[in-house]
């Protein structure tokens, strides 16, 4: 293998890494399909939190709803007449308080699920990961899938998580074993303001550890979606190839519109009263006609091989040519064509233009 080959192949190599940064083209199709950086514990432990700190601020409510609840069956259900009507309207009467009973929960859950989702990804509706991919039923893939790198993360994030919570439930019931060991001889009520204590400390340690082990996945999960967004590149060329069209037939266009502009330029050139050069460097056409100009325009410019082919089809149509270095220099730099030509250049071309008239037998 000569040096020039292995030196080829390590740049086809080379080229073939996905070590760029995605461009803003990719991350747009990606996030069409809905591939995005999202933690699905972020949801879940926010909706977890807010859940218990939500029973917390209405726990009173609550329990006035549910005690009135369970007292108007005691105290009026239970003699009532069984009708097809009085259970109806019994029926729908526990159903506006049971609506009633939960509606701040529920509330706060969704409200609260809909912000996770809106601050990790913004608005985003998309239905392409619903459509049916058969290349998702392959058997090999789903394989490799089971005991890829990202399947052992999630296995091990998941011992991680219960041995947490594991390790916040002994902790906290350890610490109340005392308290347990007297639910026998105290009052119900008692007993269940024990039991609901417990359990709201208990949900509110597990919720904010699940909340910080959740921003932690969700970092990675942003590492990865940028790791799997990554371009090589030769993907970025041929983006830019796909955006901005290739560069051979983008050239060819240019050098198509430029003989065109070329050519339309020495249309005008037999039209020009006079034609002022540099000799060798630069041919500058004007024209002028006092009842529809205020001032001489240029009409064609060129240099070099244009400046000669302006001379030759000047001298094909008989357009006088002046010879006139500075000027000719002047109106090339610092008129275009089209343009009236500079105030400071009034005097210079009126006398060319008037000796031009003179060798015509014109009057302007």
């Amino acid at each position: 293998m000569t040096y020039r080959y292995r030196y080829k192949l390590d740049l086809q190599m080379f080229a073939g890494e996905k070590t760029e940064k995605a461009t803003p083209k990719k991350r747009q199709e990606a996030r069409k399909k809905g591939q995005v950086a999202k933690s699905q514990d972020i949801s879940g432990s926010i909706i977890l939190l807010s859940t218990f700190m939500c029973l917390m601020a209405f726990g009173g409510y609550i329990k006035e709803r549910l005690v009135a609840l369970f007292t108007d069956i005691f105290y009026h259900r239970l003699t009532m007449d069984v009708t097809k009507e009085n259970v109806m309207i019994m029926l729908g009467d526990y159903a506006v308080q049971i609506l009633l009973l939960i509606a701040p929960v529920f509330l706060v859950v969704v409200v609260m699920g809909v912000i996770a989702n809106y601050a990790q990804v913004g608005f985003l509706l998309t239905g392409d990961p619903l459509k049916m991919h058969f290349n998702k039923l392959d058997p090999i893939k789903g394989f490799k899938k089971i005991f890829s790198m990202r399947s052992l993360v999630e296995f091990f994030k998941s011992i991680f998580k219960l041995t947490i919570i594991g390790y916040l439930v002994y902790t906290t019931i350890w610490g109340a074993r005392s308290h347990l060991a007297t639910l026998g001889r105290i009052p119900v009520e008692q007993a269940f303001h024990f039991t609901a204590e417990l359990t709201m400390n208990l949900g509110i340690k597990i919720a904010a550890a699940l909340l910080v082990l959740a921003v932690l996945d969700y970092m990675y999960q942003k590492y990865e979606h940028e790791k799997s967004l990554k371009m090589s590149k030769q993907d970025v060329k041929d983006e830019y190839k796909k955006m901005e069209g290739d560069p051979l037939i983008k050239g060819k266009i240019r050098e198509r519109q430029r003989r065109m502009a070329l050519q339309r330029m020495m249309q005008e050139v037999p039209k020009a009263d006079v034609i002022i050069t540099n000799p060798t460097h630069f041919a500058v056409a004007l024209k002028y006609d006092g009842s529809q100009m205020e001032a001489p325009q240029v009409v064609a410019k060129g240099q070099d091989f244009v400046a000669l082919r302006i001379k030759e089809v000047a001298k094909e149509h008989g357009v006088v040519t002046i010879e006139n270095k500075p000027l000719a220099r002047a109106l090339f730099q610092r008129a275009e064509i089209g343009d009236m030509i500079p105030g400071d250049l009034f005097q210079a071309v009126a006398e060319v233009l008037a000796y031009v008239y003179k060798l015509q037998g014109k009057v302007k």
